[in-house]
C-alpha cells in the first residue's frame, strides 16, 4: 500500500494552535504555487512509475479555501502521470466556512470520495478563541452539502475551559452531520503559536484533565458506534482512514508541495516550508528538499514498533519477523519486562492494552535506543 500527500499552504486565517505551513496572506501567490506544484508532480513521476497508489490526501492549510480549479488541476495531473488503484481513497480537508455547492460538485466530479471536515468544537465561543472562521451553523450547512458522502470530522480535546458536556455536544454535532469517522485530537500547544502562551499561563486543562476528557470522548464515541483503531481515530465499520493507516503501518508515500514529507525506499525527505524558496527551486528544475535521510537497521525497527503500537491492534509478531528477521520477544526481552503490564502479548501479536493507549508514548520510549 502506498499514498500521495499534497500540501495546499493557503488559508483564510491562522488558528491559534496551528504550527503547520499555512499562510493567510500569501494567496496572491496561488497561480505560481500551483503551476510549480503541477510541475513537481510531473517531475517525480518517472521515479515512481512502478508504484500503484491506493490513497491521495489533500491537506493544508485549507484546501477548500482555494479556487476549486486548482484542486481539479492537482487530481488531473496525478491521474495523468501516476497509476492509481481502482478504489483509490481520495481525501480533501475542509473548513466548514469555505465550502460551497460549486466546490462540492467539482470535488466529486474529479473523484474525491472522502471529506475531512474540521469542526474542532460545537461551541461558537470556543471556535472564536481558536480563531476558526466557521461557527456551528456553518458546519451544519457544510454537512448538508456533503450529505451521503464519506465524512470524517475532526474534534479537539483539552481546550480552554472545556468540559465533558462540551465534548459530548461536539461529538453529537459531528454525528448529526453524518460523520462515519471522527478524529479526536488532544490539543498539543506548540511553541511559537498563540496557544502556547495560554499553556504557559496555565489557562488550559492539565494533562490529567485532558486525559479524563479523552477517556470520556472514547467511551461516548464507542457508545455511538465509533470503534477506536488508533489513539486519536475512531470509525464506524468500513470507514477507517486508509491513508493514515498507511503511515502507521510504515507504508511508503510521496509528498508534493511546501513542507510535504515523503518516505520512499527507506529514504525520508521533506520539502522546504517557504513558498518562495519552493517555487524558485521548481522553476529552476531542482527538487525543493531541505531534509533527507536514509533509515537503517534498528531505526527501521523502532519506527515500525512506534507507529504500529499507536494502533489498537498493534502488530503481528510474524510480520515483525518477516520484515526484520528477528524474534521481537527475544530481541526486546529486557525492554518488555519494564512495560509488560501495559501490553497484551500473545504468541501471535503485541499491542498496548486499550486502557493505556492514550499514554502510549511513555511505553513506546522503552523500545528506543
Amino acid at each position: 500500500m502506498s499514498g500521495i500527500y499534497v500540501h495546499i499552504p493557503f488559508c483564510k486565517s491562522k488558528c491559534t494552535y496551528c504550527d503547520f505551513a499555512s499562510y493567510p496572506r500569501e494567496i496572491s501567490k496561488a497561480d505560481i504555487y500551483f503551476a510549480c506544484l503541477y510541475k513537481e508532480i510531473k517531475a517525480r513521476a518517472e521515479s515512481l512509475k512502478d508504484y500503484v497508489f491506493d490513497t491521495i490526501y489533500l491537506g493544508g492549510g485549507t484546501p477548500s479555501f482555494v479556487d476549486e480549479k486548482y484542486i481539479v488541476g492537482i487530481l488531473r495531473q496525478i491521474k495523468n502521470f501516476y497509476t492509481l488503484s481502482k478504489d483509490c481513497e481520495i481525501t480533501i480537508e475542509i473548513n466548514p466556512g469555505t465550502l460551497s455547492e460549486e466546490k462540492v460538485k467539482a470535488y466529486k466530479k474529479v473523484g474525491i470520495n472522502r471529506f475531512s471536515v474540521g469542526l474542532q468544537s460545537a461551541d461558537d465561543k470556543m471556535l472564536a478563541k481558536l480563531n476558526r472562521i466557521h461557527n456551528r451553523e456553518d458546519f451544519l450547512l457544510a454537512t448538508k452539502l456533503l450529505k451521503g458522502e464519506n465524512l470524517s470530522v475532526d474534534v479537539m480535546i483539552g481546550l480552554e475551559n472545556q468540559t465533558e458536556s462540551d465534548v459530548k455536544d461536539t461529538i453529537d454535532l459531528a454525528v448529526q452531520g453524518g460523520a462515519s469517522h471522527i478524529s479526536a485530537y488532544a490539543l498539543k500547544p506548540e511553541e511559537g503559536t498563540p496557544m502556547f502562551g495560554k499553556y504557559l499561563n496555565g489557562d488550559l486543562p492539565s494533562e490529567d484533565e485532558t486525559a479524563e476528557l479523552y477517556d470520556f470522548a472514547r467511551k461516548y464515541l464507542e457508545e455511538n458506534g465509533f470503534k477506536r483503531y488508533e489513539v486519536s481515530n475512531f470509525a464506524k465499520d468500513g470507514f477507517k482512514s486508509r491513508h493514515n493507516l498507511n503511515y502507521w503501518q510504515r507504508g511508503e508515500y510521496i509528498g508534493f508541495g511546501v513542507s510535504a514529507s515523503s518516505f520512499i525506499k527507506e529514504r525520508r525527505f521533506t520539502n522546504t516550508e517557504k513558498i518562495d524558496e519552493y517555487t524558485a527551486c521548481i522553476l529552476r528544475g531542482r527538487v525543493a528538499e531541505i531534509f533527507s535521510e536514509e533509515i537503517e537497521g534498528d531505526e527501521r525497527e523502532f519506527e515500525y514498533i512506534m507507529l504500529n503500537l499507536r494502533k489498537d491492534d498493534g502488530f503481528l509478531l510474524a510480520d515483525f519477523k518477516n520484515k526484520f528477521n528477528e524474534d521481537f520477544t527475544q530481541k526486546y526481552a529486557d525492554r518488555i519486562k519494564f512495560v509488560r503490564k501495559y501490553l497484551d502479548l500473545t504468541e501471535d501479536y503485541v499491542r498496548i492494552k486499550p486502557e493505556y493507549i492514550y499514554v502510549q508514548n511513555t511505553i513506546i520510549i522503552y523500545f528506543m535506543d
